[in-house]
């Protein structure tokens, strides 16, 4: 290519100025590359300082509720270390933590156990931390013994009728209380608690023996309201010999143990018993209605569900009742079937929770019901002692297993009834065939070898008799208030029951003997209610007692001699006059008399 000689210069200079930019635009980035080397050189070469963090305290042990303080050092000094860096506490259940304006900060212990008190870095990496060890804080011995049960009514049958009295006459303070729902399992409480449910009513006995309900109370409600030495555990009656059912156990005590204000506190299970043989209550087909068997398993399910959780003991109170069942007394320690009767059935409970808790024997404590004779009340200690020292067997009662005789010259007084009556009487606290007393006891509690049993039951129990009666039997108002009916002519709460039969044993051949029975119904109208008594020995006499409204009189049968086994059987019915329409016929009590 020829150039025009007139551009060429032009060219030239163009080329030169384009070098000349370039040249400076390497100039440029080599002045940049140098200032940006001078810039890191001069960082390296001064570093910011690595700061060092100190802790005042590595490890503390606190009791529960006590506070302590951390101080922090920093190094070099960092002025506003909240801004960068920050307390944490590992488990917030065992200690709280409160930074103070001086970036130290205040732990609060609150509940057993260990956990971390830490500081943390602007990166977030844990610089420093203090272990902190929190014990239990113990509670100041007042010398007061505080029992707290959560149960039900077997647990009222236990606690609340006589162990205060035994406790006291022996110069022990005691508080009892009880979360009641009758008939609670294990796993209710354990419902209820996890649901902090409002659902008990709360029985607390206090130091002068006032007892006083408050209804609508959880469970921890309850375990705040006092220090308690001991709390219970039972399982329901029906399930109590079915180990398989007391897995709710351990949740349950998980849940106490953390809300119990006392750190030791020592946990009971309370052994419950097995029903009586002629139980009614559909339960008892758990075991087969058997209570061997009933026992048995209850013996074999509390020895289990000890190791569930740390148990101080097993209150044996099944097996003071099995053992008091070997005595004359006979399976007459309940009043319906499976609660205990009011009398020697809670004493005895009451009597094996003494000698659990106080380690001291209950035989020969002062303390009894007031309508317990002194050889009921032996028995039921000894029961109670033996179950204590042998609480996973029955122990024979054989030195209170008999004796007495077949001659009484006081009379011989039959509570036919549920109620607590004073000790003269002998009370048939159920109402369904095999009902018994042996060795029937006088008026002046003498025992014989007269023994008394249900042969055919009644339809239930009546408690709408007279409290006042003007008869020569000279009835308490425990006694004339309450009765057993049968109904002879029309179904009554789906039983026809035409006739009810007792029989008494152990009577002497060679004698004679007066029978007196005192049958009432209260609120009777104008009716005729007439019971017929028919009572058969060798001989055979019947005695007719119209019972509606009946205060003051009473039906004898006279000179009855017994058969040849010793033997008189006393058959109850409607009289022919009775117009009842259901033919309605009751018997509240008998007296035996010898006569010859």
């Amino acid at each position: 290519m020829i150039m025009s000689p007139t551009l060429y210069p032009k060219a030239k200079a163009f080329t030169l100025l384009q070098q000349s930019k370039w040249l400076c635009y390497f100039l440029l980035v080599l002045f940049t590359i140098g200032m940006g080397s001078c810039s890191k050189s001069k960082t390296a070469n001064n570093p910011t300082p690595e700061v060092s963090v100190k802790l005042d305290k590595e490890t503390s042990t606190l009791m529960q509720g006590d506070e302590l303080k951390i101080n922090v050092n920093f190094t070099p000094t960092v002025n506003t270390p909240n801004a960068e860096y920050k307390w944490q506490v590992a488990d917030s259940r065992i200690a709280d933590v409160k930074v103070n304006a001086d970036f130290s900060v205040n732990v609060t212990a609150k509940n057993k156990g260990e956990t971390e008190v830490a500081l943390y870095g602007p990166s977030g990496k844990k610089l420093a931390a203090c272990l902190i060890t929190v014990q239990e804080k113990p509670v100041p011995d007042d010398g007061i013994v505080k029992i707290l049960a959560i149960g039900n009514s077997f647990s009222e049958d236990a606690l609340e009728s006589y162990l205060y009295g035994l406790a006291n006459s022996r110069g022990h303070k005691i508080v009892i209380g009880n979360l009641y729902i009758g008939g609670a399992s294990l796993s209710l409480h354990l419902q209820n608690a996890s649901n902090n449910a409002n659902a008990y009513a709360y029985r607390k006995i206090n130091q002068q023996g006032i007892k006083a309900t408050t209804a609508n109370v959880s469970i921890a409600m309850a375990l705040a309201d006092d220090n308690w030495d001991y709390i219970s555990f039972q399982q329901e009656s029906p399930s109590s010999g079915l180990f398989n059912t007391f897995a709710p156990l351990v949740d349950l005590y998980n849940y106490v143990k953390t809300k119990t204000t006392n750190p030791s506190v020592k946990y009971v299970l309370h052994q419950t018993w097995a029903y009586q043989k002629n139980a009614t209550y559909s339960a008892f087909n758990n075991y087969d209605k058997n209570q061997d068997k009933m026992y048995a398993g209850i013996v074999d399910a509390y020895i289990q569900a000890k190791n569930l959780i740390p148990t101080y003991t097993v209150v044996p109170a099944g097996t003071a009742i099995q053992n008091g069942r070997t005595s004359v007394v006979g399976d007459n320690f309940c009043r319906d079937g499976y609660h205990l009767d009011i009398n020697i059935g809670r004493y005895t409970a009451a009597c094996t929770w003494f000698e659990s808790i106080f380690k001291e024997s209950v035989v020969g404590n002062a303390y009894k019901p007031s309508a317990l004779s002194d050889y009921h009340t032996e028995i039921a200690q000894n029961a109670a002692h033996l179950a204590v020292l042998k609480p996973n067997e029955v122990t024979q009662m054989v030195n209170y297993q008999g004796g007495g005789t077949s001659d009484f010259t006081k009379p011989i007084l039959v509570n036919f009834g549920g109620n607590s009556t004073p000790s003269e009487w002998n009370s048939l606290v159920q109402y369904t065939a095999g009902t018994s007393i042996a060795n029937l006891r006088d008026q002046v509690g003498a025992n014989t070898n007269i023994s008394i049993t249900i042969v055919e039951g009644f339809n239930n129990r009546n408690q709408t008799g007279p409290t006042t009666t003007n008869t020569s039997l000279n009835m308490p108002s425990s006694v004339s208030s309450d009765s057993y009916y049968g109904n002879s002519k029309a179904v009554w709460e789906s039983k026809s029951v035409t006739q009810s039969v007792v029989k008494l044993t152990g009577l002497n051949t060679a004698k004679k003997y007066s029978l007196c029975f005192f049958g009432s119904r209260a609120n009777s109208g104008t009716e005729n209610r007439e019971t017929k008594y028919t009572v058969k020995g060798t001989n055979e006499v019947i005695a007719l007692l119209d019972a509606a409204n009946n205060t003051s009189n009473i039906a004898c049968a006279e000179q009855v001699a017994p058969n040849t086994a010793g033997e008189i059987t006393i058959t109850i019915t409607a009289g022919s006059n009775n117009n009842n329409a259901y033919g309605f016929y009751y018997i509240n009590a008998l007296q035996l008399k010898q006569v010859n």
